[in-house]
């Protein structure tokens, strides 16, 4: 069972889906939470920023601002050996392309964990830098987005990226 522990680094930025919270343990990216009913999980704690946050969050301005099309920051996932597979299939999935949970069920070897490939998706620390949004149920439908205010900051994400869908 994982603690939560208080995160030694943080920075919190503006952005189109509402505010972003990124933390770091010094060397790499360990969260990224989108303000859910005007709260973010740290509000309570001032910034502390560091390099690696400097760089993550210049490049999700460089992203929000349509420049940016793939992340080349540290990032540090913790969480069992099924969700390190998923979260990779995610990392996979280049700018404005999606795949479903299925099909990620099947290259993760488990072709009938629609459900638990869900359940990954959802535990993922690092949203947008390491793209859950462009997962997707087999008919382009947003079946749900655990971040931000969900589905709706789901289907901006999927708009900006050109990503057809429905919800």
């Amino acid at each position: 069972m994982s603690t939560i522990t208080t995160p030694e680094f943080l920075r919190r930025i503006e952005s189109p889906i509402g505010r972003l919270e990124i933390t770091s343990d010094g060397t790499a990216i360990t969260s990224l939470a989108i303000e859910r009913a005007g709260h973010l999980p740290w509000e309570e704690l001032p910034e502390n920023p560091n390099a690696v946050l400097d760089t993550a969050v210049s490049q999700l301005n460089e992203y929000f601002a349509g420049k940016r099309h793939d992340f080349d920051v540290p990032v540090l996932l913790r969480g069992t050996e099924f969700q390190q597979a998923v979260w990779a299939e995610l990392n996979r999935l280049p700018f404005g392309e999606v795949t479903s949970y299925g099909a990620v069920g099947i290259s993760t070897g488990r072709p009938t964990a629609g459900r638990a490939v869900g359940g990954a998706v959802g535990a993922n620390p690092v949203p947008i830098i390491v793209p859950c949004h462009r997962i997707l149920a087999s008919n382009n439908r947003i079946t749900g987005y655990s971040a931000g205010e969900g589905i709706p900051t789901k289907a901006w994400l999927l708009e900006h990226e050109g990503i057809p869908h429905t919800v």
